[in-house]
């Protein structure tokens, strides 16, 4: 049984036990854990560690000698000598220029993702719902980002 499986197990029980139809998942967790279900190991801890870890650089902001509010953190999706995934973080002001390269360069491919995605969903609206009055999107940001900057005084 994977590990998977036992989660799903976990749940199943849960809900057979109590007779509930609908839970949280935390609900279900508070329950495994005090009925000794499930207990944490250290990679579990490691990994809950590394996120909120993550979560907190993605908010680290200063602002530059320009007055401009920089995020200070930055992610880079790597592969090892084995052709493993990791993500490395660095620092705007002392990363080396080729993880911020790599990083900039990740991070405007996940803009483009989401262009993508909105894009389809305008289209989508429009043609399934609104064929009479389509609603407009424009994806060239540079009038907005020259608004916001004007607007920051930069």
């Amino acid at each position: 049984m994977t590990y998977k499986d036992q989660l799903r197990s976990i749940a199943d029980d849960f809900f057979d036990s109590l007779g509930k139809t609908t839970a949280s998942s935390h609900e279900i967790a508070a329950w495994a854990i005090k009925g000794g279900r499930w207990h944490p190991q250290p990679a579990d801890l490691t990994d809950q560690c590394a996120k909120q870890i993550a979560v907190a650089m993605r908010e680290d902001y200063f602002t530059d000698p320009q007055g401009r509010r920089v995020r200070s953190k930055h992610a880079a999706r790597i592969l090892d000598g084995n052709k493993r995934q990791s993500t490395l973080w660095g620092d705007i002001r002392s990363a080396p220029r080729q993880h911020m390269r790599i990083a900039f360069q990740q991070r405007r491919q996940q803009v483009v993702g989401d262009c993508r995605q909105l894009k389809s969903d305008v289209d989508s609206f429009n043609e399934n719902r609104s064929a009479d009055a389509p609603i407009q999107m424009i994806f060239d940001f540079t009038l907005d980002l020259e608004e916001l900057e004007a607007a920051a005084g930069l």
